[in-house]
């Protein structure tokens, strides 16, 4: 996915005259290598918990210390590549991401599998801040329609990766998907040594941001409650769905289409409400997200192929209505010369979102799951008006 909350990001840099297909190539390959680590890992839990004999719980772990580590790496993403040349970090933080995707796969038991995911979930946070920075550096003349690409390809390759692999992972060679990640995050090292991007003129020349007025803002903190509830029960539905859908006996195959469909549905809603969040109708779709997120949980404990597309479907959808909207205010309410910060901050609360229900979650039961996912989505959807009716009365 995109990841949920990265487009805001483009405020770490000023764009600066740059051009040819390599240098958009290699923020464009390591965002590819990002995106399928978001959306094959919920597909590979099962096997791998398989081939090493995992409780739920290790298995929890696993999957969290990605997000934790990621939480980490995008503050220092954030900071750094305000203070030095962004491609300089963004190459770092890349080279991480590789190196833990190769230890991945060549883990022989499960504490290896948690510390490699924290090399590479460390250096996603890294890099995945920048990407756009880059992207808009690389396009100046019209980075608009660069960001809209990207994010189009981005939800494309969530789409299809899941189905795509669930042919291969049926023969259980689940370590085969980390090395495909470490070849592409690999590829776009190259393109950076091929053709190092032209430097940030903006790096390293501003005048010290004055953090502390970042804890007075009310309405910021109010939108960063909104999306670590929303982006907690997302990830909650990610992470469980293909483990309850394993231990039911469905095929790999069914479980790649459903997480298929949802990240279609993710892209394609996205695409067509691009033109709607805007003051007006910022509102109704954020307050709306909640509801459908809400739903899909509860709508995916039934077995049946057909209802699990639909949640799939109402999941993706909220989480097309959450991300846009919950980005365009975390913007509108982010204390002046504080906009990267509270980018990074905002990805860093929707990790800390899944990590936190993930953990709490994992090993209850479907009852008390369905009834903590619903009232926390209520009280996100009341965040919502909170969040956005000041903004609607100004205009």
């Amino acid at each position: 996915m995109p990841e949920p909350h990265h487009t805001q990001a483009e405020t770490l840099a000023r764009p600066s005259a740059r051009t040819g297909g390599t240098a958009i190539a290699g923020p464009v390959a390591a965002h590819i290598a990002f995106v399928m680590e978001l959306t094959l890992v919920p597909l590979l839990l099962p096997a791998m918990r398989s081939a090493f004999d995992l409780s739920l719980g290790e298995v929890a772990w696993i999957f969290n210390s990605y997000s934790v580590a990621v939480a980490v790496g995008v503050l220092v993403g954030g900071l750094f590549g305000d203070t030095f040349k962004t491609a300089k970090v963004f190459a770092f933080g890349v080279a991480a991401f590789f190196a833990g995707s190769v230890l991945l796969a060549i883990s022989a038991n499960g504490d290896t599998l948690i510390a490699a995911r924290m090399v590479q979930g460390f250096g996603a946070g890294v890099f995945s801040p920048l990407v756009p920075v880059l992207l808009t550096q690389a396009a100046p003349d019209k980075p608009g329609r660069m960001l809209i690409l990207w994010g189009s390809l981005a939800g494309y390759v969530a789409a299809v990766a899941p189905l795509a692999y669930s042919g291969i992972l049926v023969a259980g060679n689940w370590s085969l998907a980390f090395v495909f990640i470490a070849s592409i995050a690999a590829l776009s090292l190259l393109f950076l040594v091929w053709l190092p991007p032209a430097d940030d003129p903006s790096a390293g020349t501003r005048d010290r941001p004055e953090y502390h007025r970042i804890f007075s803002a009310g309405h910021l903190w109010l939108t960063l409650a909104y999306v670590f509830i929303t982006y907690g029960a997302i990830t909650y539905f990610l992470f469980r769905l293909p483990l309850w859908l394993t231990e039911a006996g469905v095929q790999t195959t069914y479980i790649g289409f459903v997480l298929s469909t949802f990240w279609l549905t993710f892209s394609g809603l996205s695409a067509l409400l691009r033109n709607k969040v805007d003051q007006h109708h910022v509102l109704s779709i954020m307050a709306v997200a909640p509801v459908l997120i809400g739903a899909g949980v509860l709508l995916s404990y039934n077995i049946s192929i057909a209802v699990l597309v639909g949640a799939a479907m109402l999941v993706g959808s909220g989480l097309a209505c959450s991300n846009a909207p919950s980005t365009q205010m975390i913007l509108r309410h982010a204390p002046p010369g504080l906009s990267a910060m509270s980018a990074s901050l905002d990805i860093t609360l929707a990790r800390l979102g899944g990590i936190v229900t993930v953990a709490l979650l994992a090993e209850t039961g479907v009852s008390f799951a369905g009834i903590a996912i619903s009232v926390a989505c209520v009280v996100a959807a009341l965040f919502a008006f909170a969040i956005c009716r000041p903004a609607v009365e100004r205009a």
